[in-house]
């Protein structure tokens, strides 16, 4: 089994801004194909066009209605993945080794030559954060694209995981969340990020920035249309005619 590092040089991770995800999938699409042209094993599907279809993904977008205590109902939009946690249960549990955790990013990678596809792992992550490809039969995580973040070869504006890439609302950050100066931390600092699951004691390393409250609507008058008019008396044009047809 592998042992965890005492402690990691960074702490490479997400940060997503619930109140600013609107539920569109680019993100789910673009590591969809990111991870299936490049790094590892090709995500697979099954009966893509059948009746019933399934997929390999590493990301994936679910969408809930919740109810505040004051005001109308919302619409949240909850994207989810490996969260790379400082105390990860799917690294300790590997019987290959084949799970680990980089020293020297914090980064949790499967080496899939190693792995067994035994879904250990999938049983310890409490996020349901990895899946078993079907038909490479190996277990997949996030990798935070960790072939496009230190690629020289691209330019700098592209090392950056492709999700966060390409997130048309901006809701998806990545940085160092070890150092309290990056704009990661500052932006968890800022807006109160959470961690998902904490009593789960995993420490996961990605953030949650939760929804902002939202105004509340100006309450209607039903009353409105039987109120008298803001002008009793027609002035102008629509007063003198108003005054000759009396006449008539």
């Amino acid at each position: 089994m592998t042992t965890l590092p005492e402690q990691t040089d960074k702490k490479l991770g997400l940060v997503i801004d619930l109140d600013t995800c609107v539920g569109c999938h680019a993100c789910v699409i673009s590591c969809k194909g990111w991870n299936t042209e490049n790094y590892g094993a090709p995500l697979s599907d099954q009966d893509p066009y059948g009746a019933n279809p399934s997929g390999t993904f590493l990301n994936r977008v679910h969408s809930y209605e919740v109810q505040p205590d004051q005001g109308t109902a919302q619409l949240i939009h909850f994207p989810k993945s490996c969260l790379h946690c400082e105390d990860a249960p799917c690294v300790t549990v590997c019987p290959t080794g084949a799970s680990y955790k980089r020293v020297e990013d914090g980064i949790v990678l499967v080496n899939e030559s190693d792995c067994i596809g035994c879904g250990l792992c999938a049983w310890a992550c409490p996020y349901g954060a990895r899946e078993m490809d079907q038909e490479e039969k190996v277990m997949k995580k996030c990798t935070l694209c960790v072939d496009r973040i230190y690629n020289e070869n691209l330019p700098e504006i592209d090392r950056e995981p492709v999700c966060v890439r390409t997130c048309p609302a901006g809701a998806r950050h990545f940085g160092d969340l070890g150092d309290p100066n990056s704009a990661v931390s500052q932006l968890v600092k800022d807006r109160g990020g959470v961690d998902l699951m904490p009593e789960q004691g995993t420490k996961p390393v990605n953030k949650y920035l939760p929804p902002r409250p939202k105004d509340a609507l100006p309450e209607i008058d039903v009353l409105a249309p039987y109120l008298d008019p803001v002008i009793g008396e027609p002035k102008g044009f629509l007063g003198w005619l108003d005054k000759a047809l009396e006449k008539i």
